[in-house]
């Protein structure tokens, strides 16, 4: 098991969650892509973009290595400090063999295995948990409150 959890989710004051069933073949990240976008309409273009690609590598690792049913879960909520978390996860029906002991970055020529480095690098928390029976990858992107300014 894969941990990067840096802290718990503060007090919420508003928050969405939508859980769809993905595909399982090469369709997966797209409808997974499409999924966050609805899940996230409105909010800002950095996070929605980062919150796609994460979404993306998360869905072709559940095909790639694990099985059917693939499923997504976005949860959106408003922490009542302000500001917004995302949490992401994608499980599938588990795979033979166990988590890598740490993201590990593949060779300059290789053509996959990028994953999940994205993921560490863009998320703000995130974890890996595989077994026979279920893979969970999960993750967290958080945005602070934006000062506002006051007119005169």
């Amino acid at each position: 098991m894969l941990d990067h959890d840096v802290g718990q989710p503060a007090s919420v004051a508003g928050a969405t969650t939508l859980i769809t069933d993905l595909p399982y073949g090469p369709k997966a990240a797209e409808v997974a892509r499409k999924a966050v976008a609805v899940a996230l309409h409105g909010t800002e273009a950095e996070l929605l973009d980062d919150a796609r690609l994460i979404t993306s590598e998360l869905a072709t690792n559940a095909f790639a290595s694990g099985s059917p049913p693939l499923v997504l879960c976005v949860d959106r909520t408003t922490p009542t400090t302000g500001g917004l978390e995302v949490e992401i996860t994608v499980t599938d029906g588990g795979c033979s063999h166990p988590a890598p002991s740490s993201s590990q970055v593949p060779g300059e020529e290789a053509e996959s295995g990028r994953g999940l480095v994205i993921v560490e690098a863009l998320a703000d928390a995130w974890s890996l948990t595989t077994g026979t029976h279920g893979t969970r990858a999960w993750c967290r992107l958080t945005r602070n409150a934006r000062p506002t300014t006051a007119s005169t």
